[in-house]
């Protein structure tokens, strides 16, 4: 499926990333501890959206008192000196205690590493959580740090591609594009 762009294909419309998120849901259910406090964490800005709409799918299948919260990980960043005034440092809202949960932390795209290494560094600022898990709605090659999701939606095989992950709530339009 290509969009206006030549350049750019369509890779998922918002049909299938509502698909690729229930599929999601289901695994991180099916693997969730009983008797541990589980939370939902998204890395701001789509990651927190995913993470919301993952914890609605999580809910409607039966699974009561996860948390969820968002994470910025601006100060986190390692080229936080190259953003310069240009970093936009957005809140972190996580009004409970991570220590001891089972913690699902939730990004849109899985490329170099870095952001999930930043998101556990500020996570292991605010507590000690039992495990910490990365979910990914897109991974791609190109990892720079020894990190992997433990559960993701979809698979580009291609290293030099862009990934651009546009969701409804702040993008007014639902797709996954490569290019």
């Amino acid at each position: 499926m290509m969009n206006d762009s030549a350049s750019t294909q369509t890779l998922l419309d918002a049909s299938k990333i509502q698909a690729t998120l229930e599929q999601l849901a289901r695994e991180i259910a099916a693997d969730l501890p009983p008797d541990t406090p589980t939370a939902v964490i998204g890395i701001r800005r789509r990651g927190e959206v995913l993470a919301e709409r993952l914890i609605g799918m999580l809910r409607d299948m039966g699974l009561e008192g996860i948390r969820h919260g968002s994470l910025d990980i601006t100060l986190y960043r390692d080229d936080l000196a190259e953003l310069g005034p240009q970093a936009i440092v957005r809140r972190t809202e996580i009004d409970f205690d991570i220590s001891g949960m089972y913690v699902i932390l939730v990004d849109d795209v899985l490329y170099t590493g870095r952001s999930a290494r930043a998101a556990m560094d500020a996570l292991i600022d605010l507590g000690r959580p039992k495990a910490i898990r990365l979910a990914v709605l897109i991974e791609r090659p190109g990892r720079e740090l020894p990190i992997q999701a433990d559960y993701i939606g979809l698979r580009v095989p291609q290293q030099d591609v862009q990934v651009t992950v546009l969701l409804q709530e702040s993008d007014q339009v639902e797709e996954v594009r490569v290019g």
